[in-house]
């Protein structure tokens, strides 16, 4: 179905920092299990989580997965929890959920942050712990809501409201109130999603990427279709089945996913980014989704004691960062070019690909760079090409198009995804990669346990 064009147009060298961090399991070294994961049913924002916080997402996530696997809560040793947009109330919700789900108070929690990779470094970080055996259990994973997202009053409000506590009568309070209002600063300030840095969003560097590597509105449209016809598929034949835990009201199926999709509908909507000449639009844009995952991990040791099965061993992966204005979105490259190095790996020994679909063009543009002699030469002088990926091993049970990206869980669902894959196909090694915001990337690599 896609006839990816390999003609690249001039391309910026690529500021991938030395400093990017990364750790692989070696001989001798403890090894890091994934015991198991799960997500409640990730929904569109505005819709099934409407009247809920992210603190009820979460609660729901851990105490789904503890029940899941008949952990007693006081194994825990530590808990890691990613979210992005933060809620003032619960600034720290790996501790705050906790607590609701049954941990005890002794286990220390704290949340990290960063981008659509947040849960990935959640996993990592926990990873980390576990090795250099600060820790045994480590439940690590993910958040994200945009139904109740904070939306704050504008600076100059603010300012008021706050040389208004010191005011000693109700006149000072309206005086200083009112004194330069000026009507534009009753608007409330929305929760940015531009970057900071370069005050652009992600959508028009999927543009732009998109048209620097040659691909076309038609590619991503049928690449943005099979992932909702994977999707659907994947929840008709059963994959899901144990991986989407019963969120509120015990619903464990997916809204996000359309079976009905088509490209003729796809060619019906305007570009979202870049207008009027665009190619990205609504279809081929990850939407906004409130959901919650969780993972479980621990040492290969503590889970024979405790005789729990384990899914994979995280053998080895990497963080890295580079330019975020021309070089954002390229996360699977620069990631998966370096963590599969790291245990001595090819692409061709890749059984099960799991990519974050943050934009259709994006994912395409990836597999366009991932086999070019061209880019690397030009980016990463001295390394051999990623290779071409074989499409039957990537996202066949769906992604971010269409399950949908609540910011910080994906990674989780990405991680537990690629297990259960590798399990049900008998697959030895997995893949998982995504890009970030800022210039972020993750990847990392599964292998099946026992394999």
């Amino acid at each position: 179905m896609l006839q990816l064009s390999t003609r690249l147009r001039a391309v910026r060298p690529a500021i991938v920092r030395a400093r990017a961090r990364s750790t692989a399991a070696s001989t001798g070294q403890k090894k890091v299990v994934l015991v198991d994961g799960c997500r409640i049913p990730f929904q569109p924002s505005r819709g099934e989580y409407f009247d809920l916080m992210s603190y009820d997402l979460t609660r729901l996530a851990m105490h789904g997965l503890l029940t899941k696997t008949a952990v007693d809560p006081k194994a825990i040793d530590y808990v890691l929890w990613g979210k992005v947009i933060q809620e003032p109330k619960t600034s720290n919700i790996a501790r705050d959920a906790a607590f609701a789900a049954g941990i005890p108070r002794g286990v220390p929690a704290h949340t990290v942050t960063q981008a659509c990779i947040s849960s990935n470094q959640a996993i990592c970080t926990g990873a980390s712990q576990i090795l250099s055996g600060q820790a045994e259990v480590v439940l690590a994973g993910g958040v994200e809501t945009f139904s109740d997202a904070p939306i704050r009053y504008s600076r100059p409000i603010r300012k008021k409201l706050i040389k208004m506590s010191k005011a000693k009568s109700p006149g000072q309070m309206a005086s200083i109130f009112f004194k330069g209002l000026k009507m534009k600063d009753l608007a409330p300030e929305q929760p940015a999603i531009a970057n900071f840095l370069t005050g652009e969003v992600m959508g028009h560097n999927a543009d732009r990427l998109s048209d620097r590597f040659g691909v076309s509105r038609r590619e991503q449209e049928e690449f943005a279709l099979r992932s909702h016809l994977n999707a659907a598929n994947a929840h008709a034949d059963g994959f899901y089945d144990g991986e989407v835990i019963a969120g509120p009201g015990g619903k464990t199926l997916e809204d996000g996913p359309r079976a009905d999709s088509s490209l003729e509908k796809m060619a019906t909507l305007k570009p979202a980014f870049v207008k009027p000449h665009g190619t990205v639009t609504a279809a081929s844009a990850s939407p906004f989704t409130d959901g919650a995952s969780a993972t479980l991990l621990m040492s290969d040791g503590k889970a024979s004691e405790l005789g729990l099965s384990r899914k994979a061993e995280l053998l080895a992966y990497a963080f890295v960062a580079w330019d975020p204005l021309e070089e954002l979105l390229l996360g699977p490259t620069y990631g998966a070019s370096k963590v599969l190095r790291m245990p001595g790996l090819s692409l061709k020994d890749i059984d099960v690909i799991e990519f974050h679909e943050a934009f259709a063009g994006q994912v395409l543009s990836n597999l366009v760079a991932m086999d070019s002699d061209k880019f690397f030469a030009e980016n990463l002088p001295g390394v051999d090409k990623v290779g071409s990926v074989d499409m039957t091993k990537l996202n066949t049970k769906g992604g971010s198009l269409s399950i949908g990206h609540p910011f910080g869980a994906t990674g989780a669902r990405l991680v537990t995804t690629a297990a259960n894959r590798l399990v049900k196909e008998g697959g030895t090694y997995a893949l998982v990669a995504a890009c970030a915001d800022g210039g972020l990337g993750h990847a990392c690599i599964l292998k099946r346990y026992g394999a």
